[in-house]
């Protein structure tokens, strides 16, 4: 069986690198380019032009691409069956930006089916997006909107963004500011892929706002310790900041709003558990509104 192989060539050609497809798949490097190369080498193929630090799918390449797409895909139906065909048993694996709104169905989930496992995995909004589209998760919640004819899409919840100061920062003796406060301060922001900071940085430039400096740390919850520490301030969803008397929640004028979306992938939306939880949203969330090019659930 060529699956390893296969699953190796795939990850590669999607992300151009072999380093990036090592991490994606939890192996080494020198694992992933054993075996892009022993499937090259067993069927005397150049699957990848190698120039520079970057891959590049050679015509032979581009052609079994759609095809080991397809392969994986039927893999990936086949493991979602056998997971989910018992009436008592079964999986559900969910990926979010935050558990804020979607712990709420999962609670009301769990309620109904209990026989049901439920596993969620937190990353930004790409990540979690990229776990859906790899069918490494059933349903994702994201706060990046995405246009895609392959997704339905419901609207969770909806957050303004405010900012998070530490409560002897000077700005805290405020309750609401402009955007304009922010300059010459220290801002505390999530890594590249993240909707907030993706936000955020769009409407600083909007304003025209300079920043003192940019520090980046790799999760909201690392954020808002920086935030305790008076190491700097940070734009955050509201739903995302805890009650903490060591903090200050200002409002912002004219800050965006944050959406949260419930996504899955149409193929998959009779599936039995998705097809459960996606009912118990319709059910519970309130009705969403009108949405662009046909995806929302209603």
């Amino acid at each position: 069986m060529l699956s390893a192989e296969l699953k190796a060539f795939y990850m590669v050609a999607r992300l151009g690198s072999i380093t990036l497809a090592a991490k994606k798949l939890g192996l080494s490097q020198p694992t992933v380019t054993t075996q892009v190369r022993q499937l090259e080498s067993q069927y005397a193929v150049e699957l990848f032009y190698r120039g520079g630090r970057r891959l590049t799918l050679s015509d032979d390449g581009v052609r079994l691409l759609p095809m080991v797409k397809a392969l994986l895909q039927q893999e990936a139906d086949i493991e979602f069956f056998l997971r989910n065909c018992g009436q008592v048993q079964g999986a559900l694996r969910i990926a979010a930006t935050a558990p804020y709104y979607i712990l709420d169905l999962v609670k009301i989930f769990r309620e109904r089916l209990p026989q049901v496992e439920v596993s969620m995995e937190i990353g930004n909004s790409q990540q979690v997006l990229e776990m859906l589209e790899d069918y490494r998760v059933d349903i994702a919640a994201s706060s990046q909107l995405l246009e895609d004819n392959r997704l339905i899409r419901r609207i969770l919840g909806t957050d303004p963004l405010v900012l998070a100061v530490h409560r002897t920062h000077p700005l805290a003796v405020h309750s609401h500011v402009h955007l304009g406060a922010l300059a010459g301060q220290c801002l505390l922001v999530r890594e590249q892929g993240s909707s907030t900071r993706s936000l955020t940085e769009e409407w600083l430039g909007q304003e025209g706002v300079k920043l003192g400096s940019l520090l980046e740390i790799g999760s909201r919850e690392s954020i808002r310790e920086g935030v305790l520490r008076n190491i700097g301030v940070s734009i955050i969803a509201r739903h995302e900041v805890p009650h903490n008397p060591e903090l200050r929640v200002l409002t912002v004028e004219g800050a965006p709003q944050m959406h949260e979306y419930l996504y899955c992938l149409k193929e998959r939306r009779q599936a039995r558990l998705p097809a459960a939880f996606l009912g118990l949203a319709q059910e519970v969330l309130p009705s969403p509104q009108p949405s662009p090019r046909g995806t929302g659930l209603g």
